[in-house]
């Protein structure tokens, strides 16, 4: 038994490479298909006739490299177009909302923003009241500053 799977050690590596690619299809920023490479160089390897530590010294070494140099070309070559990629809350700012609570000078109150409700405050000299819609100029943590848009 021990002796078939040492001489099929490229199916077990072209198991791992298959599975590190569907783990990136649910990733998506191209740190685990640097491990898929790695592992689909150690099958080619081990179909070879290369020993276990070769492969394993393989696997290793072509999954560094891959960290150095496919995945930077890979980001530049998917996101040459995007200056620089927002996330997360920071994708708030610039968007436009409605004000759900009234939002007094010096105060807080409620601007619903794609479903959401978020604590607001505004910079300017009057309240801003509710059904008046705003955009959002910045974020502090889960508060966020908006401006009337009339």
């Amino acid at each position: 038994m021990i002796e078939y799977f040492a001489s099929h050690m490229w199916q077990a590596w072209t198991v791992i490479a298959v599975a590190c690619l569907i783990l990136e299809l649910m990733n998506g920023d191209f740190f685990i298909m640097c491990f898929a490479i790695g592992g689909a160089c150690s099958a080619i390897a081990a179909a070879m006739g290369a020993g276990i530590y070769w492969q394993l010294g393989i696997f290793a070494l072509c999954s560094v490299l891959s960290l150095f140099f496919v995945r930077p070309a890979a980001l530049r070559y998917l996101h040459k177009n995007e200056s620089e990629r927002v996330s997360n809350a920071d994708a708030i700012i610039g968007r436009e909302g409605r004000v759900v609570e009234t939002i007094e000078v010096g105060g807080f109150g409620r601007v619903a923003i794609d479903g959401d409700v978020w604590k607001a405050v505004t910079e300017e000299d009057a309240d801003i009241r509710i059904g008046q819609k705003v955009t959002v100029v910045s974020r502090e943590s889960t508060i966020i500053t908006v401006k009337s848009l009339t």
